[in-house]
């Protein structure tokens, strides 16, 4: 396998095959995700709905998959990705047909929470194309399906409206969204039949203890301590804003709210320590260990890449109303170029780290980003909104480029292990996106796009210090006791 060359044509072959699969699995979580976006107008007035209402499904979207992605990559570490992703297609169908079938806000804002972990379905993937691809290619394939997988989002807002008007009524975004409930269901049992974990012969490793990943050292175990704190955090964000700037939790409910973040960090870090135990008296064979500053830093990237995107993609359509006057239409036009994006630059950002490095082209990401914004960060309104168009999307390009240079690197830290580092850095995404909009509510656009320079300027830093390239061989224990070497350099 590892010497068969990547052609995406060639469908014949399983690991191509279960590429085009798994990416469109992806595709189904995303398009069932945010199907209620291109559908608030007509779901605002069908049930009456204040446009503080909206903003809130728009939170609590997002909120449950930050956790969901850290529970997601345990999971999938223990069971596999195709039982996993098929069970997440099937159980988010379900769980969408019932946000179709709400009657009241109460029962709307309740499910579109739960809906948020098949947000977590792009972990499970992530785990199965390292499975399937070798080094030399991880990048090429990890890009291809999370540039392509995530492009979901954008199918559900070019879809589901002309779906709810060709339904008609106030019930038309109901049946809409009940549509792409179903294809998940249906999409989720054709998955489970259609791929495979590891291709015939391998072995599919999994971890020695479940619950929490296992590090080297007690530096190491320190660091990953601190690294799960700002998920609390943001979860506490986005309390805070329902509470303090929206309203719509009552103060009881916040404060239950941060005694129950803080309840279950203490108990997270307790998993934590209990799991790696062992690494307070005595250090694992040499062999067997790895660096979690590595896993800190992807973190910190895609915190950066992806958070960027999320929080680009949310303002820009007002952005270019309220600077430029442009009419509310062609604002959106403009700003769906951003999303677009991701069909190419996260694939050649995988492509990119294959062929040159997987350091370098994280260095080039990052640098890219900070120049980019902060050269939007000078922006007046004597700008020509050409001008910021163009420097959006040369910096959308570098933001999900990294994002593919992130997760070309994110299998090749430990085997075992890719379901929770997937998971974590990928939760890391979300709470960049939340980051970035949060000050976004505080300070004027220019002050926004100046801090994401600045984030990207102290990322380019830690990745130029401290990620080092992927070389040689990883180290896994086979069910029979016996070690096998898994190469991970590109060549």
């Amino acid at each position: 396998m590892s010497n068969a060359q990547f052609n995406l044509f060639k469908i014949r072959d399983p690991k191509i095959r279960t590429l085009h699969l798994t990416w469109f699995a992806f595709f189904v979580s995303f398009m069932v995700w945010f199907s209620h976006a291109p559908l608030l107008a007509f779901i605002r007035d069908s049930m009456g709905l204040s446009d503080q209402e909206i903003k809130v499904l728009l939170i609590l979207n997002v909120a449950f998959t930050i956790p969901a992605r850290i529970i997601v990559g345990i999971l999938v570490d223990k069971y596999g990705p195709k039982q996993l992703f098929s069970s997440i297609l099937i159980l988010g169908g379900i769980v969408s047909i019932g946000f179709a079938s709400a009657q009241n806000y109460q029962q709307l804002a309740i499910i579109r929470f739960f809906l948020g972990f098949i947000g977590a379905g792009f972990v499970v993937g992530t785990r199965m194309i390292s499975e399937w691809f070798p080094a030399r290619q991880t990048g090429i394939a990890q890009g291809i399906y999370g540039g392509w997988g995530n492009f979901g989002s954008a199918g559900a807002a070019l879809i589901l409206p002309a779906l709810s008007l060709h339904f008609g009524g106030d019930d038309g975004w109901r049946y809409a969204i009940t549509t792409t409930g179903c294809i998940a269901i249906l999409y989720g049992i054709i998955y489970y039949f259609s791929v495979s974990n590891t291709p015939k012969g391998s072995t599919y490793f999994r971890p020695k203890k479940t619950g929490a990943m296992e590090v080297s050292s007690k530096k190491d175990l320190l660091l990953y301590i601190l690294m799960n704190l700002p998920m609390y955090l943001t979860l506490a964000v986005l309390i805070w804003k329902l509470t303090d700037k929206m309203h719509w939790l009552p103060p009881l409910a916040a404060y239950s709210g941060y005694g129950l973040l803080t309840i279950l960090y203490l108990y997270q870090t307790w998993k934590v320590i209990q799991v790696n135990k062992p690494i307070l008296t005595e250090q694992p064979p040499e062999l067997l260990r790895y660096a979690f500053s590595q896993v800190a830093i992807l973190n910190l990237c895609y915190l950066l890449t992806f958070g960027t995107e999320l929080a680009v993609v949310s303002m820009l359509p007002l952005f270019y109303v309220d600077h430029f006057g442009l009419d509310p239409i062609l604002a959106g036009l403009l700003a769906g170029i951003y999303p677009v994006i991701n069909l190419f630059a996260r694939p050649a950002g995988g492509w990119l780290s294959d062929k040159i490095g997987r350091k370098i082209t994280l260095v080039i990401a990052t640098l890219g980003i900070s120049v980019t914004f902060l050269s939007l960060g000078q922006f007046t309104s004597d700008w020509a909104l050409w001008v910021v168009v163009v420097v959006t999307i040369i910096g959308g390009i570098f933001s999900k480029g990294g994002s593919g240079a992130v997760y070309a690197m994110v299998p090749l830290i430990q085997r075992r292990m890719t379901g929770q580092i997937a998971g974590m850095t990928g939760a890391f995404g979300n709470i960049g996106g939340v980051m970035f909009l949060t000050v976004l509510s505080f300070v004027a656009p220019g002050i926004f796009f100046m801090v994401i320079g600045a984030v990207g300027l102290t990322t380019l830093i830690l990745v130029t210090l401290v990620l080092k390239e992927p070389k040689g061989q990883m180290a896994e224990i086979m069910p029979d006791g016996t070690v096998h070497m898994i190469d991970i350099s590109k060549d």
